[in-house]
């Protein structure tokens, strides 16, 4: 279940890093793609979230994308 979803986050970011926790915690298998040193993943972030560098922002499988949504969310989404 690798990679279920991608998580664009940065690595100063204290709502990616509690994100990524819960996710872990859940169970929840994720790709994370550090927008600083990936200016095509910091392009998408800024295109889906209306020219806005929002991290977390969550890719999910559906092609659907959320910034910094709640572990609820996440599952929600996912049908978890």
């Amino acid at each position: 279940m690798a990679g279920t979803v991608t998580m664009y986050s940065t690595t100063w970011c204290g709502y990616c890093r509690r994100l990524k926790g819960q996710m872990d915690r859940e169970g929840i298998a994720y790709t994370e793609v550090n927008i600083e040193h990936d200016p095509e993943a910091a392009a998408f972030v800024e295109k889906v979230n209306n020219g806005n560098q929002l991290v977390p922002t969550v890719l999910f499988p559906d092609g659907s994308a959320l910034p910094n949504p709640s572990i609820a969310t996440v599952k929600a989404v996912l049908g978890a």
